[in-house]
């Protein structure tokens, strides 16, 4: 027995030493939040239960390494059925606990009447307060429309923080998919369709926008760059579109960086890079 509690305890032990270790990463976005999260959640599930496997196995190894005679298992109803709903109930906690993130406005595309939203996915349902921008893929760029100020970017998505974007994602000739890992943003570029993604930016920051999708020779030059802004910024970038908006200083998280094709901001509706 008392073999069997130090090994309950050391398996606690390693297990909390190991969710305490994990690095706490600050999130850019609502939608980030969300996702982070459950993946704290599933972690915190996830590490006991692999620690204690490996724990009894490494258990097990050593107890019969000289067991040249080894006898077949003895069956042993109570601990199966123990095992059977165990493992029925983290399943369960996995499943519900997935399908409450994917439900989030802010992660799924579904539209959620209680909200006031109906039927397709159309350009022009963003509420009042919300920013809502047209995000048109082409091989091999995307292009940002602002239709309620009337400026359109081919270089850059300016957003403000702490305010909700209705981002409405379309293609123009194959399918792309507009993807920002440090915001955990990923939805398909299709075209004839519009897909919507909800959003509210919460960190001010440059963030790299990929098309995550195979399509064609140009697909790895296909970058671009979200740049979240306060809104006295995003306001005076709108009053002048060409000129870049101020940019948040000392702000070096890995993969953050302007891409190649994003050291500048499009004119007004119309405009080039």
């Amino acid at each position: 027995m008392k073999g069997t509690r130090r090994t309950v305890v050391i398996v606690a032990f390693l297990a909390l030493v190991t969710v305490a270790a994990v690095p706490t990463v600050a999130v850019a976005s609502v939608t980030d939040q969300v996702i982070s999260r459950l993946n704290r959640q599933l972690l915190y599930l996830a590490v006991p239960i692999a620690v204690l496997v490996e724990a009894i196995l490494a258990y097990t190894v050593w107890r019969f390494r000289d067991n040249d005679e080894p006898e077949p298992t003895k069956e042993n109803r109570q601990l199966e059925i123990t095992w059977t709903i165990a493992t029925a109930i983290v399943l369960l906690f996995v499943g519900t606990a997935s399908f409450y993130v994917l439900a989030q406005p802010t992660v799924s595309t579904v539209l959620d009447e209680r909200n006031g939203d109906t039927g397709d996915v159309e350009p022009g349902g963003a509420p009042a307060d919300a920013v809502e921008v047209h995000v048109n893929a082409e091989q091999w760029q995307f292009t940002f429309e602002y239709p309620d100020e009337n400026v359109t970017t081919s270089n850059a998505l300016v957003l403000p923080e702490d305010r909700t974007a209705y981002l409405y994602i379309t293609s123009e000739d194959v399918i792309h998919s507009f993807h920002v890992p440090d915001l955990d943003w990923k939805q398909d570029a299709i075209p004839g369709q519009y897909n919507l993604l909800r959003t509210e930016p919460t960190e001010e920051g440059e963030y790299r926008l990929y098309c995550a999708e195979l399509c064609g020779p140009g697909h790895p030059e296909m970058l671009s760059t979200v740049r979240v802004v306060d809104q006295e910024a995003y306001e005076a970038w709108l009053e002048n579109p060409e000129a870049a908006p101020n940019e948040t200083a000392g702000n070096e998280t890995a993969g953050n960086e302007s891409s190649p094709n994003a050291s500048t901001i499009g004119s007004a509706t119309g405009g080039e890079p």
